[in-house]
């Protein structure tokens, strides 16, 4: 059914004539004519009486409801693609790693959706493995990850900007080690009751490995575990600080400088495949947010720290 003609329909409608309908669509009144006996044929019925005043039929009444229905869909189509375009509606979908998801992810959401609520966003935290799955599959157009990924992998996929952050070994305020005045790596392994192996990148960092190894407590757990155990004083960890600095910022934890212990830093970066869709516009607008916090959270105190991932 042509839409033409059922807007020739509602316009007739809404002005009760022939031909003021023409002056309002910009056509001839033969046009609309032709148009409405069209959508009679269409619809199998007399739409109207014709007559000095153009009035609807039972038949016309019964469609006109529906003919407007589908006008109004039409228009919201138009301008939900409209809104799109200017990147004001459309669908994002993000992964992050879990210990970003809050820290870098948070913020950035939160300006975001404050500036484009009509924005589906979709995010998704999982470990390194699983969202290089997820952003392979198509599952996910954009992802934070750890950096650089290795292998294969790193071949099919475009880093849009890299964040560098410190690993820092944190305790609870009254643990042993929180209490020196001075830390070195012996102590560590002698105090920190256990030692906990948190898996911040995509395998042990190699000194913390060995670290561990001269531990005779280290436990190996995820870093949403290792967070809680060492706000209740259990054990103390290297976390990455994006991961903890609302604990650090709180007196919750406390950062433990080691003597002579090489300061570690996380490298992740946010990639999409190569091989994929242009970004929309709102998807464009999402990585200048996080850019911006990944900025931010550069310039922090923590920025003094060097070093690299492991290789």
């Amino acid at each position: 059914m042509d839409l033409d003609r059922i807007a020739a329909f509602e316009k007739v409608v809404r002005e009760g004539s022939f031909s003021r309908a023409a002056v309002a669509l910009g056509i001839g009144q033969p046009a609309v004519s032709s148009r409405i006996q069209a959508l009679e044929e269409d619809v199998g019925g007399i739409l109207f009486t014709r007559g000095r005043r153009v009035s609807l039929t039972p038949m016309g009444e019964g469609f006109l409801p529906y003919a407007r229905r589908v006008l109004e869909v039409l228009r919201e189509g138009v301008d939900a693609a409209r809104m799109a375009q200017s990147g004001e509606r459309g669908r994002v979908k993000l992964g992050a790693l879990g210990s970003l998801a809050g820290g870098l992810v948070g913020p950035a959401l939160a300006r975001f959706l404050r500036t484009h609520p009509e924005i589906d966003c979709t995010l998704r935290s999982a470990d390194h493995e699983f969202l290089v799955e997820l952003l392979l599959d198509g599952i996910v157009e954009l992802a934070l990850v750890t950096w650089p990924c290795g292998g294969s992998v790193q071949a099919e996929l475009t880093p849009l900007f890299l964040f560098h952050e410190p690993v820092i070994l944190v305790a609870h305020p009254r643990h042993e080690l929180a209490l020196r005045r001075s830390v070195t790596a012996d102590d560590v392994a002698r105090l920190a009751r256990p030692l906990l192996q948190l898996r911040w990148w995509q395998k042990h960092h190699p000194l913390i490995a060995r670290l561990a190894q001269r531990s005779r407590t280290a436990l190996e757990v995820p870093m949403e575990t290792g967070r809680y155990l060492v706000l209740q004083g259990v054990g103390a960890g290297f976390f990455t600080r994006t991961y903890i600095a609302g604990d650090l910022a709180a007196s919750g934890l406390s950062q433990i400088p080691v003597r002579g212990f090489p300061q570690l830093t996380r490298m992740s970066a946010l990639v999409r495949r190569k091989r994929s869709v242009p970004l929309t516009p709102a998807a464009a607008v999402l990585i200048q947010e996080l850019r911006r916090e990944a900025e931010r959270l550069a310039q922090g105190p923590s920025r003094k720290s060097t070093g690299g991932a492991p290789p």
